[in-house]
């Protein structure tokens, strides 16, 4: 087993941290105020992040920040995205926080999806009484963010209370060395050995949460008389209020053994960061000195934690599971038990690099929401992740195959959206779309069915549809529409394709409800 890497922290002036260029965005979801919380944060209501939900309020708890007391529900189409942009391309940090506080007085909290920029973060169940945050730190390439949470099951309906965004250093968690780009880290646990409240801004300028840990069984807490009087600069940028306290062993024997909180059902691959501070200053016959131990397995040489300093050790890309035991153990040579002063577990995670949709589709669509207020409430990625594409829509990878728009309410003239030319399938039907039959949809080279049936088309078909080899074209139910320019007869009645399935549900087969009504249907077939 490879062993772990041992890296020295340097003291440096707070000043050094260039974090006024960062992003540090704090959304309280279902709220229009601005405010300043106890932690001289800076809130935002959410009016100008999200089209869609519901504003609903929890009963107010002193004993919870102010962002516990609103939340955002929504109630109608599967997905449900805020959109956040200006943000600083590279390293950040996304928090969002749920609590359900039975808003609605059913006692039911509902479970359901979590994503953001277009992959899956995580499954939400706040069924306790207090609040529950899921972090990821990951890289991002684009200006902007989107967190979406994304409806399961009928009647359970997503919320959220509150995302925040803060920008990191290039420098951190970069000990993924060249997979950094290409992983995400879900923070598990967040500790401060030692103390009796949580740290975070502005003790921490990039606000994590360092909580105490009750749970460090027969552990001693110690405070350490170091003066830490500059900041600590380290590639992780640990702060210095987590250096001021920690936990050692009662006894030189005493091992310090770790709760990482993972499921005992599950293996995951970890990355796990320690920091490590001297409390005193040691005499002349005093030593402290331990090493790590995966399963009773030494993993690590003995080191020392620098006093007015710090030492980070770090695990990364282990599988470890619930059962599995990491302890610090006092070296031969040492007369003082172990000591650690914080702690941080993430659970690793595949984030490929991708941009998403791809933008000839992200263009199409985004004329049609431009030319239908009835499609602006869909944000965030519309293809990924995968089964999580926007309802109207299916997707194959990032390309959008199908436009699934039948009795959408659509009225007006159909913009031109030649940019999508994956598009194989276009159900345009039921509607009150009117004017002439824009002849840019006969120039989509993969088009195989199109349905315009039941709408208020006009004039000729296009010679550029009719003369498609291949195309399923329906075009009944348009009384003005004519299929030749000398004549204008009366379109011939036809099964009416099925309505749009509106039950909640990701994985429709779509083409065989299509393909099941073809044989009552017109179908113009140029051979």
């Amino acid at each position: 087993m490879a062993k772990l890497p041992l890296i020295s922290c340097l003291l440096l002036s707070l000043c050094s941290l260039s974090l006024s260029a960062n992003v540090f965005i704090s959304i309280d979801c279902g709220s229009s105020a601005s405010y300043r919380d106890e932690n001289g944060i800076s809130w935002t209501g959410d009016d100008e992040y999200v089209r869609t939900g519901e504003s609903r309020s929890v009963q107010p708890s002193s004993s919870y920040s102010r962002v516990a007391d609103t939340l955002r529900v929504f109630r109608n189409q599967t997905k449900h995205c805020y959109e956040i942009g200006g943000v600083k391309q590279g390293r950040v940090l996304v928090r969002a926080t749920f609590f359900y506080g039975n808003y609605d007085g059913r006692n039911s909290p509902p479970v359901f999806d979590l994503l953001f920029d277009g992959y899956y973060w995580g499954w939400v169940n706040n069924t306790g009484p207090t609040p529950s945050r899921h972090e990821v730190v990951y890289t991002t390439t684009k200006p902007s963010i989107s967190v979406c949470v994304s409806q399961d099951y009928e009647g359970q309906f997503p919320y959220i209370n509150a995302i925040e965004v803060r920008s990191l250093e290039p420098s951190m968690y970069g000990a993924l060395g060249v997979y950094r780009d290409s992983y995400s880290l879900f923070t598990r646990k967040r500790v401060a050995f030692g103390t009796n409240a949580t740290i975070r801004f502005p003790e921490d300028p990039y606000d994590r949460l360092w909580r105490p840990d009750p749970f460090m069984n027969g552990s001693v807490q110690v405070t350490s008389d170091a003066r830490l009087s500059g900041g600590i600069v380290l590639a992780d940028r640990p702060p210095r209020a987590v250096l001021k306290n920690a936990v050692t062993g009662p006894t030189l024997n005493s091992t310090i053994d770790f709760n990482l909180a993972l499921s005992t059902s599950i293996n995951s691959s970890v990355y796990i960061n320690w920091y490590f501070s001297e409390v005193t200053r040691l005499g002349p016959n005093q030593t402290r000195s331990f090493a790590f131990y995966l399963d009773n397995v030494n993993i690590s040489k003995p080191f020392s934690p620098p006093y007015d300093n710090c030492t980070e050790m770090l695990i990364n890309n282990i599988s470890i599971s619930g059962n599995t035991t990491i302890s610090l153990v006092a070296a031969a040579n040492s007369t003082l038990p172990p000591l650690v002063n914080a702690m941080e577990v993430f659970i690793l995670g595949r984030f490929p690099l991708n941009n998403g949709t791809d933008e000839k589709d992200v263009e199409g669509l985004a004329s049609l929401q431009k030319a239908f207020i009835s499609l602006r409430n869909w944000s965030g990625d519309p293809c990924l992740p995968k089964y999580y594409n926007w309802d109207w829509i299916k997707c194959y990878g990032d390309r959008v195959q199908t436009l699934l728009l039948g009795g959408f309410g659509l009225s007006g003239l159909l913009p031109d959206f030649t940019s999508m030319d994956a598009l194989t399938t276009i159900n345009l039907s039921n509607n009150s779309l009117r004017g002439n039959i824009p002849d840019f949809l006969g120039s989509l080279p993969n088009l195989q069915i199109l349905n315009l049936e039941n709408n208020q088309f006009n004039g000729t078909i296009p010679a550029s549809l009719l003369a498609k080899k291949g195309l399923i074209l329906r075009v009944s139910g348009n009384p003005e529409l004519c299929t030749s320019n000398s004549s204008c007869p009366t379109p011939t009645t036809t099964t009416s394709l099925p309505k749009k399935n509106s039950s909640v549900g990701k994985r429709k087969n779509i083409l065989e409800i299509i393909f099941a009504t073809i044989i009552s249907s017109i179908i113009v077939l140029l051979s």
